[in-house]
């Protein structure tokens, strides 16, 4: 009997120390709310975590065409682009332009004109002094006059009756092509030669005026695809162009 109360006494000591070590180790209970330390931050209910959309970045936007494609003036009524070679090795916007003024024309008789690498850049589109006033062209002389007042001519430097046009040539000129055929909403068969308008070897058999018709106009249905057309100063040559 006495060993039992003993051992009843013992398990009863160990039961009260557990109770008192675990008592000891829980923290008293606040009845003033959560506490904020000077200076710390109000405590924040917690919820799904919202991430705000990302920023559109405009300063890598290029634009579609270069700026000096863009006329200042109001558009003319274009119905034709002509395509035209220079028929001389070499040359630019600049050299036609004197050579034309010094056979008493106003100015370039031409609103752009691609290079060939002599005079400017190869394939390089020269925006002539027309184009930013929307003033008809010098090109293509007929009797109605009608491929001048509306037609948007453009110049290739090279003589393709005896050479070839650069890779370059032929794609910067596919792109203008389709550029000016979807703004001014020319369809392709008005996409023309010189040589279509009026007996000439303008712009040379070996400009494939068809096959620019083609090119474009799956560029003009693709929307044309972003253009990067350098188009600046360029060199003066000695050189002059055929016209009107």
């Amino acid at each position: 009997m006495a060993y039992k109360v003993a051992a009843a006494l013992f398990v009863a000591a160990l039961l009260a120390g557990c109770q008192h070590e675990t008592a000891d180790r829980l923290p008293l209970p606040s009845l003033e709310g959560p506490h904020v330390a000077a200076g710390g931050a109000e405590p924040q209910a917690k919820g799904p975590k919202v991430t705000d959309p990302p920023e559109s970045d405009t300063r890598t936007k290029t634009p579609a065409v270069p700026d000096d494609w863009i006329p200042r003036a109001a558009a003319n009524n274009w119905q034709w682009i002509v395509i035209h070679h220079s028929a001389t090795p070499a040359g630019s916007a600049a050299t036609f332009d004197m050579a034309h003024r010094r056979k008493g024309w106003d100015e370039l008789a031409y609103h752009f004109v691609i290079g060939n690498g002599t005079g400017s850049r190869d394939g390089q589109i020269e925006v002539g002094p027309r184009w930013p006033k929307q003033k008809w062209g010098a090109h293509t002389k007929t009797a109605d006059n009608r491929y001048n007042d509306y037609g948007i001519g453009i110049c290739l430097v090279g003589n393709f009756e005896i050479d070839r046009p650069t890779a370059a040539q032929v794609n910067a000129l596919a792109k203008l092509t389709a550029y000016l055929m979807q703004k001014y909403h020319i369809p392709a068969s008005r996409v023309i030669g010189h040589s279509d308008a009026k007996p000439t070897e303008c712009p040379g058999r070996n400009l494939s005026v068809a096959g620019i018709r083609r090119m474009a106009s799956g560029l003009a249905m693709a929307g044309v695809p972003a253009l990067q057309a350098a188009a600046g100063p360029a060199r003066r040559d000695a050189t002059s162009a055929t016209s009107r």
